[in-house]
């Protein structure tokens, strides 16, 4: 009693201390910071002045020890310093608001939300480096090619409905709008009808979403880093690293409205709620003395229920987002698998430490399901899966069990593990071969599709295999790459549930991100947390940081882990961990400054504007859609023509049409390298009214193909050759040129046997002046037909003939007279 006794009279005098010191709290944040790097200390290791250090002393909070001062009663002045009651009896269990407490000071601290608003703006900044490219000519311009598709469904859902409550056309829309990415087009479609719905609703979600949710999906990243390092300073960062990830910040980019937002966000929620599940158990443990009570707290605990019920959530939305949202399974049921393990290595009984993650997945396998049976959404195979990984997680649980109660080797326990998931494929593949079948097709389609950039290697040979992650991840990789060392090295030594989760999902995604580079922007989540660590600790090793973390003496009721950084004031603030630099030390910090973030913030613009439109192809959309009004087309009469990455944008903007880009991947490659343009007319056959023909960096393209003549010639002869009779000319530039097709009026010219005339008029297009000419060989009965693109005063020899919009647009015949 008289040690709580002398705790009562250090914390009153603390919280007088406080009350007579206007910077009271930064002064003991300082020296408990220092008290937790030091045994003992002096005066000289603080900055602090002699009268304030005296009044520490005089008070009791500071005393003598071995020849230096230590603080008194740390606990006793960190519960002053945050508000508490001092318990009046030191071994009682903490409960869930204790537990929690300091993870939740770390967070909301204000200095660390400052941080965290300055982090986040950089995040938002990263995918608006597009801004003046997504906001053109009066419209919102879509980087990229399958963001149209993602606006088409959007728009045709506003356009079904009868307002957000009108859940119907989740279930009646078209055939194949909620056939793979089903909770995608559903998200998208609420938040416009939210927003008022029509057109404008639409555009503002195709613009501004994929950058919410980037938002959104930081501050889960920081939440989890916290979680995880008790340091705000490593959440920062790691939101920070997040925010400049090329390959990230391009698929999530203004504008980008694609399966990726969904799939990011998700899967960030998922990381972070068993992260939140992970280490509330393991501070319990920490905390409350053996595992048995550690583990009856922590389900005893209505917010763990909570965040398993938002685990399910993820769960469901995640695998709904997208085609291939199993393979985002595969971490989860590797974690289950060596979680058990850790568990029962360490004396806890895997099925109860397990059981909210347990709970959890049931919520997302019933709701997956149910979408798929009640409302159609996505595959069977797809939607059972999160039931088969529930399955599995039972059995290797079970397992977990057994374990503990018979001497095996914890190899032992892997292998079995092993085998039941050998077993539960086998299992599905014999009791449901349809869904088998459907799988191994998606499989082959996912990973045997080529011809796109997102289907090579992140360790492409084409970037020398070590270039590849730096192009796509930023040179973050290579510092996340030796912190998960760390992190293998940890979890097989500690009980580290938390690092476990990272370091498995970050493997995991690396072993696809090297099948395909699509994955690496999903690696990007718990890269960015790894990263974060990394950076704080190699500004600690150039002493411009204090450390983030220190190996903790095992002590008897506590399992060996990292501790939280000292630089982690007791309210959970920040302290200036890094001084005001001198000059040695300013360029240590711009120098890590640019080896993390500089390829980064080279490579950010530069990719984004890789899937940018040019304002040459809006002047090309603009042309078209104003021919399509002035000759009163409709679609497919206003089905555009181009090369199939850019296919989806024109027939957006032209005729909304923009489900998908078969024709024109299977058609324009022989269109434009063909030396025929004209015979392509008749094999169109009404299919296509306009193309368009971009800049080729293919060389071996001949002089007299469709590309030269179309785009370098504008279609118009001239120098030997002879002008197109169907492509009207309608905007041209040097790397773009847009043309309408038509049927063309066809000039009757009489004249002598076997001589050849020629026709020619001058056409204004895109501000230029450019000479059309045409040639033709009388025939033996005295004429000579040529087909024209264009209306106008033609001049044939020393004879004029006057085509007029209609005769093109019509295809009538013209007779020029004698």
């Amino acid at each position: 009693m008289a040690e709580d006794s002398d705790s009562r009279a250090i914390a009153d005098a603390t919280a007088s201390f406080l009350e007579a010191q206007e910077d009271g709290d930064r002064v003991l944040e300082t020296v408990l910071a220092t008290d937790g790097e030091h045994a003992t200390w002096t005066f000289d290791d603080i900055e602090l002045d002699s009268g304030t250090f005296g009044e520490l002393v005089s008070r009791g909070i500071v005393e003598n020890a071995n020849g230096g001062y230590h603080v008194a009663d740390p606990a006793a002045v960190e519960a002053s310093l945050a508000g508490d009651e001092l318990e009046a009896d030191r071994e009682t269990e903490p409960d869930d608001r204790t537990v929690g407490l300091e993870r939740l000071r770390t967070a909301v601290e204000p200095r660390a939300m400052l941080a965290l608003l300055g982090a986040l703006i950089v995040v938002a900044g990263a995918r608006a480096t597009a801004f003046r490219a997504v906001f053109q000519r009066g419209r919102v311009v879509s980087p990229g090619n399958d963001p149209y598709y993602f606006r088409y469904w959007m728009e045709t859902l506003v356009g079904d409905a009868s307002g957000p409550l009108d859940y119907g056309v989740l279930v009646d829309s078209p055939a194949g709008v909620f056939g793979t990415r089903p909770f995608a087009h559903a998200t998208n479609w609420v938040v416009a009808e939210l927003l008022g719905g029509g057109q404008g609703a639409a555009d503002t979600v195709a613009a501004w979403l994929p950058v919410v949710a980037s938002v959104a999906l930081g501050v889960a990243i920081y939440a989890c880093a916290v979680s995880l390092t008790r340091d705000a300073r490593v959440g920062v960062a790691s939101v920070l690293v997040f925010a400049v990830t090329p390959i990230n910040a391009v698929y999530t980019g203004l504008g980008f409205l694609d399966h990726q937002l969904h799939q990011y966000f998700w899967l960030g929620i998922t990381i972070l709620t068993l992260t939140r599940l992970a280490v509330d158990l393991q501070q319990r443990l920490e905390t409350g003395g053996d595992g048995r009570t550690a583990v009856r707290d922590h389900l005893r605990a209505p917010a763990t229920w909570l965040v398993a019920a938002a685990f399910g959530l993820s769960v469901t939305a995640g695998v709904h987002a997208w085609g291939g949202s199993p393979l985002l399974l595969v971490p989860l049921a590797g974690y289950v698998a060596l979680r058990v393990a850790m568990d029962a290595r360490a004396g806890l009984s895997p099925m109860r430490a397990n059981l909210p993650l347990l709970a959890g997945l049931a919520v997302g396998s019933a709701l997956s399901l149910a979408l798929h049976h009640r409302w159609g959404w996505h595959a069977e195979f797809v939607a059972t899966t999160p039931a088969l990984v529930l399955g599995g997680s039972i059995a290797v649980a079970a397992l977990g069990e057994l374990w503990r109660r018979l001497p095996v080797h914890l190899g032992g326990l892997l292998a079995l593990e092993g085998g039941v998931a050998i077993a539960g494929l086998f299992a599905f593949r014999q009791l449901q071969p349809a869904d088998w079948a459907a799988a191994m097709a998606r499989v082959e389609d996912l990973f045997g599709r080529g011809g796109a950039t997102e289907t090579a290697s992140l360790f492409s040979t084409e970037y020398f295999v070590i270039f590849g992650p730096l192009y796509q991840l930023g040179m973050g990789f290579y510092i996340a790459l030796a912190v998960l060392g760390w992190v293998a090295w940890l979890v097989s030594r500690r009980y580290e549930p938390g690092w476990l989760l990272v370091g498995t999902y970050a493997g995991s995604l690396l072993v696809l991100a090297g099948i395909q580079v699509r994955f690496a922007g999903q690696l990007a989540i718990p890269l960015a947390v790894l990263t974060g660590l990394g950076l704080v600790r190699l500004l600690a090793v150039v002493d411009l940081a204090r450390p983030p973390v220190s190996v903790r003496d095992s002590e008897p009721g506590r399992s060996e882990r990292f501790e939280a950084d000292p630089t982690v004031a007791a309210d959970g603030g920040l302290e200036p961990a890094i001084a005001m630099p001198d000059g040695r030390r300013l360029a240590y910090l711009l120098g890590i400054g640019l080896l993390v973030f500089g390829l980064s913030l080279v490579y950010v613009p530069t990719l984004t504007a890789d899937v940018t439109y040019s304002e040459a192809q809006l002047e090309a959309v603009d042309a078209i859609d104003d021919h399509a009004d002035a000759a009163n087309r409709t679609y497919p009469e206003t089905f555009v023509l181009s090369e199939w990455g850019d296919n989806r944008m024109y027939n957006h903007f032209v005729n909304g049409e923009s489900q998908g880009y078969s024709y024109a991947r299977n058609n324009y490659e022989a269109f434009v390298t063909g030396t025929d343009p004209d015979g392509w007319y008749d094999k169109f056959n009404g299919r296509v009214g306009y193309v368009v023909v971009t800049e080729s960096n293919d060389e071996d393209i001949p002089d007299d193909s469709a590309q030269a003549r179309l785009l370098e010639n504008q279609g118009a002869g001239g120098a030997g050759t002879d002008g197109v009779a169907h492509y009207q000319a309608l905007s041209v530039t040097d790397d773009v040129a847009a043309f309408a097709v038509v049927p063309g009026a066809t000039l009757t010219v009489s004249g002598e046997s076997g001589t050849t005339v020629t026709v020619e008029t001058d056409v204004s297009v895109s501000d230029e002046t450019i000479t059309y000419e045409r040639r033709a060989t009388v025939g033996d009965g005295g004429q000579a037909t040529v087909t024209v693109p264009y209306a106008g005063e033609y001049a044939v020899g020393d004879r004029t003939a006057t085509v007029t919009e209609d005769d093109v647009l019509d295809g009538r015949s013209v007779a020029v007279g004698a």
